[in-house]
């Protein structure tokens, strides 16, 4: 049996297509509705969303990969839905980035400098246990002194 495409016209889908294209929980759709970051329409219980929508979501799961908080991405739809001009969109959008650029940065040197310590202790570790299988000299001086002791 064939599948049957749920979409209601190329611009407008169902909740379980957005789902479904951007492998997401309908849960997780709805919550960004309620903060306000999706408005689709309503026919009855049944939510129609719009190509608009569809675009905003897709760029909030990317804003969410690059860590920005709601709250962020929220402020960039505003910014971009506002008649403030393009060239202000622009200029903040840039600031934006560039902050997020500064913040991923410092996260990269504090996750380097993580790993150098965890490689030293690793390192640390596995000399030690060469250590303990070894056995120490004089230990083994030890041994052979009782064996030559008792060996008439």
């Amino acid at each position: 049996m064939p599948l049957v495409n749920r979409r209601l016209t190329p611009t407008h889908y169902t909740i379980t297509d957005l789902a479904k294209d951007f492998n997401v929980t309908t849960r997780t759709i709805r919550f960004y509705e309620d903060q306000g970051l999706l408005s689709p329409q309503r026919e009855g219980r049944k939510r129609i969303y719009s190509h608009r929508d569809r675009t905003r979501l897709k760029l909030i799961l990317r804003g969410k990969r690059l860590s920005f908080t709601l709250s962020e991405i929220r402020e960039l739809f505003e910014l971009f839905d506002s008649a403030g001009g393009e060239e202000k969109q622009l200029r903040r959008f840039i600031k934006i980035l560039r902050e997020r650029r500064a913040i991923l940065k410092q996260q990269q040197r504090d996750i380097e400098a993580v790993l150098h310590e965890i490689d030293g202790a690793e390192a640390e570790c596995a000399k030690r246990l060469v250590e303990l299988e070894k056995p120490a000299p004089e230990l083994f001086a030890r041994r052979e002194q009782k064996i030559r002791e008792l060996d008439p």
